[in-house]
């Protein structure tokens, strides 16, 4: 931050105590909410040590500009302070929105939504490269170009996502899919059924691919297979249970609801009989006692 404002060490000479009533917001702040438990902790801190690190303003008039520390100076209001320490330094708008940006970056308090958006202001407010951007930042020039990707999403999406706590990659899962429609869609289903990151980009391959809504489909041939499993192995089982002298019967009808299997098997066991009896038992009515060709 110093190399942006081409200033080498600082003297505490240069360091003057500012009223906190004569501190105006800066406008270029890309962070949007607060921790209102950070703020409190901050302000115990501020209470017991004082303010460590002066902030940074410039002079607007009579009063001044906040250009980095607004959380200290928000802890100070908590705490009823008059003044704070400060460093005066005159500075364009574009500095001062490089250096707002540059102090939450350096802290990784921004969310990646609010990272995005301070990128897309400051390339629209000064006329900014991608590379010219980067090069101020210390970043890569595809860095800013994926974080601008982002803002492709329709406002309600971006509003889901914050709201539900997703992730930067979850919403870039969401980037490929063609319309607002569906990213919409897909971004309630993700919220509902809790998707990982994983889960999320195979729906989203699965979608491009026509596919989601057939999903269900091979799962029925699927079941169909398994019943008759099912039925193959109950008569298997039923087929044993005769070997063993059990007359087991086995019944399977299909309905609109399902598939209904019944099973009877006795409560005694039948003991085999002789051949010869067993051929008595299944003579035709009118044979003989003797049956068979004992009577020829």
């Amino acid at each position: 931050m110093a190399k942006l404002l081409g200033l080498g060490e600082q003297s505490r000479s240069e360091v003057r105590e500012i009223p906190l009533g004569n501190i105006r917001a800066n406008p270029f702040q890309p962070r949007r909410e607060f921790s209102e438990d950070e703020l409190l902790e901050l302000a115990a801190s501020i209470e017991a040590y004082g303010v460590l690190q002066p902030v940074l303003v410039r002079p607007m008039g009579s009063n001044y500009e906040l250009i980095a520390g607004e959380r200290r100076v928000r802890a100070c209001r908590l705490l009823h302070r008059a003044t704070i320490p400060a460093m005066v330094r005159e500075l364009s708008d574009q500095d001062v929105a490089l250096l707002a940006l540059l102090e939450n970056l350096q802290r990784q308090d921004l969310s990646f939504w609010e990272e995005a958006e301070g990128y897309a202001r400051l390339l629209s407010e000064f006329g900014l490269t991608q590379e010219e951007l980067a090069r101020r930042l210390g970043k890569s020039q595809s860095t800013i170009a994926n974080k601008l990707r982002l803002l492709r999403l329709p406002d309600s999406i971006r509003n889901h996502i914050s709201r539900e706590i997703l992730t930067e990659r979850h919403a870039r899962a969401l980037l490929r899919l063609p319309d607002a429609a569906s990213q919409e869609r897909l971004a309630r289903k993700i919220v509902a059924e809790r998707l990982t990151v994983q889960q999320t980009e195979e729906l989203v391959a699965r979608t491009l691919s026509g596919r989601e809504e057939r999903a269900p489909r091979p799962r029925v041939v699927r079941v169909y297979k398994d019943i008759r499993l099912f039925l193959n192995s109950v008569r298997k089982a039923a087929g044993e249970l005769e070997k063993a002298g059990l007359q087991v019967a086995v019944s399977a009808r299909e309905s609109e609801d399902g598939w209904e299997v019944r099973v009877v098997i006795p409560k005694w066991r039948q003991e085999k009989e002789p051949s010869g009896a067993k051929g008595r038992e299944r003579a035709p009515e009118g044979a003989g006692d003797q049956g068979g060709s004992g009577t020829r």
